[in-house]
């Protein structure tokens, strides 16, 4: 804990935590970088093996390397987020991830489930594209049909195959419109990656811990959880000790039981720096 105004305490981010927690984030990094690097690779090599020249139907190439293109690009965007948590992570751990004033609390949401967070955010995005890839497959497959020996054959094949890229398209069209607003929405996701989240300590907030987790309600802010277990032992119960005294003196309104709970984390806080 540090003082660095007149009633105003910065926690930091424990040395423990934000080590191991940049190594998860560095070996995340390190397999979106591998992931866009292979895509790459492998869409370099297709891109030379066929003509491109225009037909009335998909060729399978042209879905494998449009593939190899978004995973290139999913995984450049999943190394943004991943840059920019880190910077946060840095952040909290040489200047704050929690500061507490007589009127204010500011927290950062450093824990190691951003990084899982992050990793769905890019999984749910291939799986969009890989849907809306499964509804073009009647539009692959006109290129076998148009080439059946037979003409009657090939007219009724392709016209079977015609009907089913219709309702194939009623599949596609919408998951591209989810990956559309994914890109939009991931501009807010990363400028959100641990960012400082401000609360005033009026009435209107909640606070509230529960099995060593600090959760803050505000009206018309974004809920936080802070895991306390990443900051040091001494922070943990400085901080804890504090936000007592901070609730004494709005009268107990944030939560009646919030001075159990403060009681109970102290207790479990204890035990561990015994168990260290």
């Amino acid at each position: 804990m540090k003082e660095s105004a007149p009633n105003t305490y910065r926690f930091r981010l424990g040395r423990a935590a934000y080590i191991r927690t940049s190594l998860m984030a560095l070996l995340l990094l390190s397999s979106f970088l591998l992931s866009g690097l292979v895509a790459v690779l492998l869409g370099l090599r297709l891109f030379s093996t066929y003509a491109h020249t225009f037909t009335f139907y998909l060729k399978w190439q042209d879905v494998l390397l449009a593939l190899c293109c978004y995973i290139t690009f999913i995984s450049l965007g999943g190394c943004v987020f991943i840059i920019r948590f880190l910077h946060a992570l840095h952040t909290g751990y040489r200047k704050e991830m929690i500061v507490v004033s007589d009127s204010a609390l500011i927290v950062r949401d450093l824990s190691h489930e951003n990084l899982s967070s992050i990793f769905w955010y890019i999984s749910t995005a291939l799986t969009c594209f890989l849907t809306a890839l499964v509804g073009l497959i009647p539009e692959v497959l006109l290129a076998w049909t148009v080439h059946l020996p037979s003409p009657e054959l090939a007219v009724l094949a392709s016209g079977v195959t015609l009907v089913l890229g219709l309702a194939g398209l009623a599949l596609t069209v919408p998951f591209l419109s989810f990956i559309v607003v994914g890109i939009v929405g991931s501009i807010s996701f990363c400028r959100k990656m641990g960012s400082p989240q401000t609360y005033h300590l009026t009435t209107n907030a909640t606070l509230s811990i529960d099995r060593f987790v600090l959760t803050i309600i505000y009206p018309d802010a974004p809920e936080s959880m802070i895991n306390l277990n990443i900051l040091e032992l001494d922070d943990q119960r400085d901080l804890l000790n504090l936000l007592r005294e901070r609730w004494d003196g709005t009268q107990r309104l944030w939560n009646p039981r919030l001075g159990e709970e403060i009681e109970l984390a102290l207790m479990e806080a204890q035990r561990s720096a015994v168990l260290i």
